[in-house]
């Protein structure tokens, strides 16, 4: 056996040790936050799916098994599907509009300006702001009678309105109000995709006689591309899981027209006890979400393949 096999097989040995004592204290490290996460999101999941068969609530002893009961239940009920067609509504209108919004914000503070950096913060800082603050500052800008939405309108002599009373207008001023506050959220991801494009394309379109509409439209979107199908999915499945605004604006009302399907479990569980029903709302709105996001992933991945 010569001097340099020796030398390999030790070398093998020493990295194997190494190995084993890299694999121990990384495992090390990840215990506790692998057993957090085991303890408050994994076995909850897990057991929410268990209460779905059951009929539980806390104040009664008896939790009988009730099978399909409590989907079945769902699927005929009208206060359901009013949740989800409030949650569709709201849904749609947010990630179209303040997906719109925000990367034509994200272009116009790509280009050089004075107080860029002011700019950015600005737009930025309700995403850092608690909802609860947020929602508790817009009622007051939407109340009907010292609420700086309507003293706008009277400026300008147009009707004034009670916004959050207002069946037809509560839902609309609750979506006004996530997509100003999630708006610098998604700015911030386009304009980092924005910053990633060469400038000497924009430089050799503009030689070529391109103006901004062509420059945006053959450049800048075929190349965003792939950032606005992360933004879609992102934003639909942060729509569909709003809470906080309609918990504290309007609390559902009035006559049940901002009810969304989050609120809606959540009265389900916490105000009516029955969190089996609540539990099996709660996987049909995680079947959904997962459904809406692969169709959003296959279409957007088509989209960015033919161009």
């Amino acid at each position: 056996m010569t001097a340099k096999t020796v030398s390999k097989r030790s070398s093998r040995r020493r990295w194997s040790v190494r190995d084993r004592e890299d694999f121990w204290t990384g495992l090390f490290c990840l215990t506790p936050a692998v057993t957090i996460s085991l303890i408050f999101v994994v076995l909850p999941i897990i057991y929410s799916f268990y209460l779905s068969f059951h009929q539980w609530s806390i104040l009664i002893p008896d939790k009988p098994f009730v099978g399909l009961d409590n989907y079945r239940r769902l699927l005929k009920s009208t206060e359901f599907w009013n949740a989800m067609r409030n949650t569709a509504v709201y849904t749609v209108s947010v990630v179209t509009v303040g997906s719109a919004l925000s990367l034509f914000i994200a272009v116009l503070l790509n280009r050089k300006l004075r107080f860029q950096a002011f700019y950015r913060t600005a737009y930025f800082m309700p995403v850092v702001t608690s909802t609860v603050a947020v929602a508790v500052v817009w009622t007051w800008i939407y109340n009907p009678q010292y609420g700086m939405m309507n003293y706008l309108l009277r400026l300008v002599k147009l009707p004034t309105n009670n916004w959050l009373v207002d069946p037809d207008w509560a839902l609309p001023a609750v979506i006004i109000m996530s997509i100003w506050k999630n708006i610098g959220y998604h700015m911030v991801i386009f304009l980092a995709a924005l910053q990633q494009i060469p400038q000497a394309y924009y430089e050799a379109a503009s030689l070529d006689g391109a103006g901004r509409l062509d420059s945006f439209r053959y450049i800048t979107w075929p190349l965003v591309k792939p950032t606005t199908s992360f933004v879609l999915v992102m934003n639909t499945i942060f729509s569909f899981r709003v809470f906080g605004p309609v918990y504290v604006m309007t609390g559902g009302g009035p006559m049940r027209r901002t009810t969304v399907i989050v609120y809606h479990i959540y009265q389900r569980a916490f105000e009516f006890r029955e969190m089996g029903y609540a539990s099996a709302m709660s996987w049909v709105l995680f079947a959904i979400i997962l459904a809406m996001t692969l169709l959003q992933r296959r279409f957007t991945s088509k989209g960015e393949t033919a161009s």
